[in-house]
């Protein structure tokens, strides 16, 4: 398992890399891409589809029997016990725009627990990665989550998509300001979680995602230290659900905080 776990781990950071060189060459030129849009708020662009095909077709090479989930394609069934869920670009609003807080995002699953996670932030060239019993890092140097920390010492990440209702939205805020806190929302979960993990955000809530934004996260704040609900991951990866994260200080009034504003 350790042999398996450690090639998975370096393997999916080398290809996270060569993904993101990739989708920069199209963010410098994001004028000049096609796009469609998939519903409310939700874009993709032909970025996403060819980054998305560069990492499976990587994947694939290295790793033939893994089954292979993405955001932009058909599922590919493996018969190895592994799977990975992947978003060849999480943050497509901020990338189309010019923004640059975008991400590629790899996890790779086993026995319906996350073992590796990796967000890697092509444009200030870090990847914030994971593995099972390993700790959390930021390239070279491991991180943890901010340590004592309490609503009133930093901002809170707040996640919004096409799934989630703007009213428990609105509430979560609310409720958040009401204790002295702030909060951020940078259009790209991943990358709010991954702050999370390097102590830059205190946590992250949102009442939905997918598993190709959060599984990633979810490890690295795990190994960073931080607090996470418990979930299984092959049902994520089947129907989504609710995240809350956050540093041990913060984290069960988030979980308060979440579960007074999230409707069932």
């Amino acid at each position: 398992m350790d042999d398996a776990l450690n090639r998975r781990h370096e393997t999916g950071i080398a290809i996270a890399r060569d993904a993101g060189a990739l989708a920069l060459r199209h963010f410098k030129s994001f004028g000049s891409l096609a796009i469609e849009k998939k519903g409310h708020q939700d874009l993709v662009s032909e970025a996403d589809r060819e980054v998305e095909l560069a990492v499976r077709a990587a994947l694939s090479k290295a790793f033939p029997d893994d089954s292979i989930v993405g955001e932009e394609h058909a599922p590919v069934e493996g018969d190895s016990g592994w799977t990975w869920v992947i978003d060849p670009i999480d943050g497509t609003a901020n990338f189309v725009r010019g923004i640059p807080a975008w991400t590629v995002v790899l996890a790779c699953v086993q026995g319906g627990h996350t073992r590796v996670g990796i967000i890697h932030d092509p444009v200030h060239d870090e990847t914030h990665h994971a593995r099972e019993g390993g700790g959390a890092f930021l390239d070279d140097q491991p991180i943890r989550c901010a340590p004592d920390a309490r609503l009133t010492d930093g901002s809170v990440g707040v996640g919004f998509s096409g799934r989630t209702r703007a009213e428990d939205v609105a509430r979560l805020i609310d409720g958040l300001l009401a204790e002295g806190g702030v909060f951020l929302r940078n259009a790209s979960g991943a990358l709010s979680l991954a702050y999370v993990s390097s102590g830059r955000l205190l946590g992250y809530a949102e009442s939905h995602m997918n598993a190709w934004d959060c599984l990633a996260g979810q490890l690295l704040v795990a190994e960073a230290g931080g607090m996470i609900e418990a979930q299984d991951a092959d049902a994520m990866i089947r129907d989504g659900g609710r995240v809350v994260v956050g540093a041990g200080g913060v984290f069960a009034d988030l979980v308060r905080l979440a579960d007074a504003a999230f409707s069932d």
